[in-house]
């Protein structure tokens, strides 16, 4: 567990630090905000558009392997963008490149770290785990930014891709010595059950399609990550309009800075309580937690005073911490094993598509109609479509402890 816990925790350190240390590399050259665009589009289009097939290989392969794999290859990239910002400064092609690669890692990796988190710990112990994953990769988020900004003041942003790549070789060495006792007890259950003979495996395409069917067979499940994917949408629009409403009515910058740094504390003591809770309908939960990001739209729709704000924002933090253990368990939980890469690789997909959605629509929708309606729309949508989730049975049904797959992962076809 604390081999998985460090890699992990290093891991979320050197993915917080990339777009900080990309924007700052490319503001202090003096380059168009078009070339900042193209690098950072060239890393999330990428991403995006493999997910799907990532889920696969996550389901085909050691999840170990597979994110040994990925972290060796953003450390290449992370490396070879830190000697291209100390060599030849802001080439925009050839740090488009490198994004796009480690865009396509990132893609790989995403899906095998919930396989691998359920090949490593079974019952109870899997929800702490979760929690303290969170909890540790929230404090590498928090902290990204602060480095990367201090080592491209004091040495350059080379060098700050350069302890990125170190970041992601140390994560990789982690999981040599990582060892996965659950997928082992399945194994040897599997054998004693007499499975003698290993089976082919099933073509691609056929593994990526029983993917999406086992999808489609928990309403929960895509329920849930519909109502995900809004919350990550609306945050796109608290994340754009909340600055414009703090300069211009609650006291400036720092209001502002003082409204994130609240979100973190209430995100971070969400998560630590989710470690201790134990409950029988975790979704009920889940549910909660996610439509109350409603609360700071809605105190920035009315441009509640700063306490208000600050509470609401805590507090919708706070249900964002108690989602995500608690959601992560639950799939580890009634996902089959075989199928938790794929099925999991669209919830990603759809939390990171949603969010630049959000932040390209606000904008817009603000500059028409002004900040209170895009804002309160977006907390009555947010809370009702997570809120209706609870309408689904499975959502307030005690868990099945062994979910059975229809989507089998390998064939004894031809």
């Amino acid at each position: 567990m604390r081999a998985l816990l460090l890699g992990r925790t290093a891991a979320a350190l050197a993915t917080s630090l990339i777009p900080t240390t990309l924007t700052l590399a490319v503001i202090h050259a003096g380059s168009a905000a078009g070339a900042l665009g193209t690098i950072l589009a060239a890393e999330t289009v990428p991403m995006l558009l493999l997910l799907p097939a990532a889920g696969v290989f996550a389901d085909r392969f050691p999840a170990r392997r597979v994110i040994l794999a990925a972290d060796l290859t953003r450390a290449a990239a992370q490396a070879g963008i830190g000697a291209t910002l100390l060599t030849r400064g802001v080439d925009v092609p050839v740090l488009a490149a490198l994004a796009a690669l480690t865009g396509g890692a990132v893609a790989f990796g995403t899906p095998a770290v919930r396989t691998l988190v359920s090949a490593t710990i079974a019952g109870p112990q899997r929800q702490r785990l979760n929690a303290r994953l969170s909890v540790w990769q929230g404090v590498a988020q928090f902290a990204g930014p602060g480095i990367a900004g201090t080592l491209m003041l004091g040495v350059g942003a080379g060098w700050s891709s350069l302890l990125t790549a170190a970041l992601f070789i140390g994560s990789a060495l982690t999981l040599g010595a990582l060892r996965t006792p659950a997928a082992a007890a399945a194994n040897a259950a599997s054998t004693d059950a007499g499975s003698t003979a290993a089976p082919r495996r099933a073509p691609f395409w056929h593994d990526l399609r029983a993917g999406w069917t086992e999808t489609r067979r928990h309403r929960w499940f895509i329920a849930n990550v519909i109502g995900h994917g809004i919350w990550n949408m609306t945050a796109g629009v608290l994340l754009t309009l909340g600055p414009v409403i703090a300069i211009n009515h609650l006291g400036g910058g720092t209001a502002w800075v003082i409204t994130l740094q609240s979100g973190t504390v209430g995100m971070l003591a969400g998560v630590w309580t989710a470690g201790r809770l134990r409950l029988a309908r975790p979704l009920i939960a889940v549910a909660l937690g996610a439509s109350a990001y409603a609360l700071p739209l809605a105190a920035l729709a009315i441009t509640a005073p700063l306490p208000l704000l600050l509470a609401a924002y805590t507090a919708g933090m706070f249900g964002l911490g108690i989602l995500d253990p608690l959601w992560e368990t639950t799939i580890q939980q009634r996902i089959p094993r075989e199928a938790l890469g794929r099925v999991g690789s669209f919830d990603t997909l759809i939390s990171f598509a949603a969010r630049p959605a959000g932040l390209a629509l606000a904008a817009p929708a603000a500059a028409a109609v002004g900040t209170a309606l895009p804002l309160a729309a977006s907390a009555v949508l947010v809370g009702g479509a997570n809120l209706a989730v609870l309408l689904i049975p499975a959502v307030r049904e005690h868990p099945a402890p062994v979910a059975v797959s229809s989507a089998p992962l390998v064939t004894s076809g031809a």
